[in-house]
């Protein structure tokens, strides 16, 4: 073969693979490291104080999240992601938290469900039956209640930077259960 003709070949190699690259994006969720990274910043955005032991509630996370299969994980935590970046995006006590590690936070969460996005259209394509079907809508739909509550406790408390606090640690419990989660389902 000469030269040139391995040339021409080896272009075109590349020029299919950097196709099929784009064209077929590629599951590259992060979720551990990811996680790790927002617990850290959700910890860092701004404190809890004693003042504010008062203002805790019991938010009744769904522990049905914690029974999902392997093939819904993703499904549940992309879900959570949502919710927590709409919730993370109106009303925040900007005065009392440090705005940068709310701005990291809000694009770390907004990143990982782009990533959870791709690994998902992936999965939707291949077939499900119905009852695993049923099961992630109902687990989904009690996501999306634990959200609703945690929204109006917020309201019932005007935002306040208290009522803020006790919802921090409260998703600071969710990455905790995501990372034990994603350690089971994922490694």
């Amino acid at each position: 073969m000469t030269v040139l003709v391995q040339r021409s070949l080896l272009r075109v190699c590349i020029t299919l693979a950097l196709y099929i690259k784009i064209s077929y994006p590629v599951c590259l969720f992060q979720g551990i490291k990811v996680n790790y990274h927002n617990m850290n910043l959700l910890r860092k955005m701004g404190g809890y104080s004693q003042e504010c032991l008062i203002e805790t509630t019991d938010f009744r996370f769904p522990m049905e999240t914690t029974k999902v299969t392997q093939n819904n994980i993703r499904m549940i935590i992309y879900e959570f992601l949502q919710q927590i970046f709409q919730l993370f995006s109106k009303n925040l006590p900007v005065g009392a938290w440090n705005t940068s590690h709310i701005e990291k936070f809000q694009n770390g969460i907004y990143h990982q469900i782009e990533e959870l996005e791709i690994c998902l259209s992936e999965e939707q394509s291949r077939a499900r039956n119905s009852f695993q079907t049923w099961i992630l809508k109902s687990t989904t739909f009690s996501v999306k209640k634990y959200f609703q509550r945690i929204t109006n406790f917020l309201k019932d408390r005007q935002y306040s930077h208290c009522s803020w606090g006790a919802v921090q640690m409260e998703l600071r419990k969710c990455l905790i259960i995501f990372d034990r989660l994603m350690k089971k389902h994922m490694s």
